[in-house]
């Protein structure tokens, strides 16, 4: 196929992917659903899954071997800038003032998934093995079990939050900036699982690793005041914030790249270093980058789709799709719940919480992703958390809602501040649906 046949067939397929991926977005949306799991649906849809079992195979003349590395390509642009925004909208004022029960659900709801993990990896190692996936005991493997059952989608977390009507309600306040301590520890954690797996290194694993932290530390500590400075110089020259929140994403995530670990860790590290305006995210660099991100982001999908096929998971995947549901459900739910309580929210408030923490999406097929592209797990494996972070997803509206029907606990008093650090309103506005 030449390069102008290879043209045709790309554009046809972003086209294809974006129409498909705005209808069920839509439809998603009418069912009470975040968008996200429709554009996740319709990737999958195009795959080897739906559309590759119809007579003659369509995926495969759609998507053709010479025109993945293209639509990967844009698709791992559109992923760095999610990642960068992700970043970007961490409040650390919020994480600074947390409170007792941000502590409480933050360690309990990251931890406790984290030892089921590597438990059940311990416990229940041939049903890995008989699962198709080998080296279960290096140390990539044993650290991603650790993070993937743990993850916590903060930036679908955060459309749920709002859509629901629980923007600056307790439960929505812990939920949000547990999730987004748990967020950062995660992709430190997995910094560590996926460094030295990467093709882009020729160090050794020491120097890898100091030279990832001397970039993290001159992101942190030299570029992040230097770009504080020079765009709250008043007239400066040159000081459009968005083009130099997208360099310093893709910048960030080349150096990443070419250091070992996988470009979305960069994407990751320049939103912690990009400046805020008075505290805050830029509204103009958030509202760019996520119309960027979001016309991008369903070829992500699609190359996610193209490499699940439920069809091939036989019997020992199934197996293996139960107890990772079992870990991944049990050990956020039951965790999320207590951690709640311990930090004194009412039952009520504590179930929205841990229904919340819950929430997988987008963030957990990044880190399958990665790992897949990384070699740290096989298809079958990739399949399974593919599943696991569609149910456990899908799981989260409907349990709102049943939380919601259960009738709120009696409003606390006007204008008392909770420990979360974030303001306490009527208990009704907390379940509320839209």
């Amino acid at each position: 196929m030449n390069t102008e046949a290879v043209t045709t067939v790309v554009v046809g397929d972003v086209a294809l992917i974006v129409v498909a991926s705005w209808l069920l977005g839509t439809l998603a949306r009418r069912c009470g659903q975040p968008t996200v799991i429709g554009q996740i649906v319709a990737g999958i849809a195009l795959g080897p899954t739906l559309l590759g079992q119809l007579p003659g195979n369509p995926t495969a003349h759609l998507f053709p071997p010479e025109v993945k590395p293209f639509l990967t390509v844009l698709a791992q642009v559109a992923v760095v800038i999610f990642m960068f925004l992700a970043g970007y909208e961490i409040d650390f004022g919020l994480l600074r003032r947390g409170g007792r029960a941000v502590a409480s659900v933050a360690f309990l709801a990251l931890l406790v998934p984290m030892g089921l993990g590597v438990g059940a990896l311990k416990l229940f190692d041939g049903v890995f093995s008989a699962a198709g996936q080998g080296h279960t005991d290096g140390r990539s493997f044993v650290l991603f079990m650790a993070v993937a059952p743990a993850v916590t989608a903060l930036p679908v977390l955060a459309a749920i939050v709002r859509e629901r009507g629980m923007a600056g309600s307790s439960a929505g306040t812990v939920a949000m900036t547990a999730a987004g301590f748990m967020d950062v520890a995660a992709w430190l954690v997995l910094a560590a699982a996926f460094a030295g797996t990467g093709h882009a290194s020729d160090h050794a694993w020491p120097v890898t690793l100091l030279l990832i932290v001397l970039f993290v530390a001159a992101m942190l500590l030299v570029v992040r005041p230097v770009l504080g400075r020079w765009l709250g110089r008043p007239g400066a020259l040159l000081m459009n914030p968005i083009p130099i929140a997208l360099g310093l994403a893709l910048g960030s995530a080349w150096v990443t790249s070419s250091l070992g670990l996988h470009p979305v860790f960069g994407g990751f590290l320049a939103g912690l270093a990009m400046p805020r305006v008075n505290g805050r995210p830029d509204a103009e660099v958030l509202q760019t980058l996520e119309q960027a991100a979001g016309v991008l982001l369903p070829l992500f999908f699609v190359t996610t789709g193209l490499s699940f096929d439920i069809g091939a998971l036989g019997v020992h995947g199934a197996v293996l799709l139960a107890l990772i549901l079992a870990i991944a459900i049990v050990g956020k739910i039951l965790p999320g719940y207590a951690g709640a309580r311990i930090g004194g929210l009412d039952p009520h408030q504590s179930a929205l919480v841990a229904a919340l923490v819950n929430t997988r999406g987008l963030t957990e097929l990044i880190v399958l992703n990665v790992a897949l592209d990384a070699g740290i797990i096989g298809a079958q494996v990739f399949t399974v958390f593919v599943i696991m972070a569609l149910v456990t997803t899908f799981m989260t509206g409907p349990l709102l809602h049943l939380i919601g029907r259960r009738g709120p606990a009696p409003a606390p008093e006007a204008g008392r501040t909770d420990e979360a650090g974030g303001a306490a309103l009527p208990q009704e506005h907390a379940g509320q649906d839209r």
